[in-house]
Order: structure tokens, then sequence, then C-alpha cells
């Protein structure tokens, strides 16, 4: 079908649009979030993010496994800078808890880093790491705003899908310089960490939905057989 003037001559300007800003960077595809969630609940608000398990498989599944071990519960945010990051201490000196051996082993682990072409911005995830490339552990970022810098430098690993308000609280914490680190005054702990698979929920949802239309349509039925057989 042959498209009117006006529309092809639309259609091939937006095309052009896009293969220009592609061409200078101005666009960025971003990666496709994985079913799971975890969520962090802390002292002052829940925390909500997805994996990008093509972006960096490793990561996802060492940092999955540590949520699901109950790692990260009674550890805390050492570090709060605003409009920069807000990280995650390392689970093994981090914890007000004692460790048992599985979650220790699994703490221990250093996981290669998985450095991919995804940018710094604002609700990503990004692991910490030392000098050594693939010395990753349990500590990772949230970045409050955008760090080019960091771009290809560390492991990005998926994203914050709920809790911003959470955020923007920890971002007015006072806090304290030492050395390089801006650290907030007051301990931000991780009370509690839960998972869950939106597949599953939605699911359940359609379920549920399914559900009540059976249930529905056996009234109307039974209805209807009672007006033709009282």
């Amino acid at each position: 079908m042959r498209m009117p003037r006006s529309v092809a001559s639309a259609a091939s300007c937006l095309a052009l649009a896009v293969i220009l800003a592609s061409a200078s960077g101005a666009v960025s595809l971003e990666p496709e979030l994985g079913s799971a969630r975890v969520v962090f609940q802390t002292n002052y608000g829940d925390i909500e993010f997805g994996f990008y398990p093509d972006v960096a498989p490793k990561t996802v599944s060492h940092i999955f496994k540590l949520v699901r071990l109950g790692c990260y519960n009674t550890n805390h945010f050492f570090r709060v800078d605003k409009g920069f990051v807000a990280q995650v201490a390392d689970v093994v000196g981090g914890r007000t808890a004692p460790m048992n051996d599985e979650q220790r082993l699994e703490a221990e682990k250093t996981i290669v880093g998985e450095f991919s072409e995804v940018k710094h911005v604002r609700g990503i995830l990004s692991m910490g790491r030392y000098d050594d490339p693939d010395s990753a552990q349990s500590s990772f970022s949230i970045l409050l705003g955008d760090a080019p810098h960091l771009d290809g430098k560390y492991a990005i690993f998926g994203k914050v899908t709920k809790g911003d308000e959470t955020l923007k609280k920890l971002e007015q914490l006072p806090t304290r310089r030492e050395g390089i680190f801006v650290m907030p005054k007051e301990r931000i702990t991780i009370l509690s960490s839960y998972y869950y698979d939106t597949k599953m929920e939605d699911c359940q949802q359609e379920n549920s939905s399914l559900r009540r239309r059976l249930a529905a349509s056996a009234i109307e039925i039974e209805r209807q057989r009672m007006k033709c057989f009282p």
C-alpha cells in the first residue's frame, strides 16, 4: 500500500533523525529486564530492582543468589553521595548479623568484570570493585545521577524499578566526608530483602481473573437454566 506523500516524507525525516542521533551516540537502547525482582526493605523505605541477565549474566546470578541466601539482610548503605551514588556495603563486613558457612562462601566469591555499553544513569545498579577489574563481590552502587565517567569501567547488572522516593529520602540525610567517600551520619539499614517473579505474579492475576469470569459464567448459566427449568 502506497503512503501519502506527506506521511512518507515525515517517515523519511524521522528515519534520518534516528540514524543521525544513533551515529552521534544520542540514542541508546535500554537492555531488557528479566522477570525477577528484588526488594530491599530499609529503615527509610523500600527499593525494588530488576536485573539485566543478557548484559551481565554471571553478576546477576551471583547477586540473586546472595539475595536468596539472605546475605543482604542487616547490611547497610555505607555511602550516599547526592546526585552520584548510594552504595551498598560488602556483606562480609557490612552485616550486623553473623553469616553462616553457605552465605560466607558465596559472599567471598569474586566475579569477572562484565563491562558493557550500558550507560551509568540514575537508577542503574553498578558493581563495586577494587583496582582489579575482576574483584567485584557483593558491594554495588545505585546511581543517583548520570555518571558517564564510570561507563565501561564498572559492571552494570540492573536498575531500580520502584523506590525513587526512598532514594530521594537518602539523598537528604546528613553526611560526612571520609577521603573520597561521602557517608551518611546515620546507619541506613537493609532490614530485610525478598524477591518475586513478575511472570508468576502476572499468571496469578490472570488465573484469578479467569476464575472470576468462570464463576460469573456459572452463575449466569444457572440463572438461564432456572428460567428454562423452574
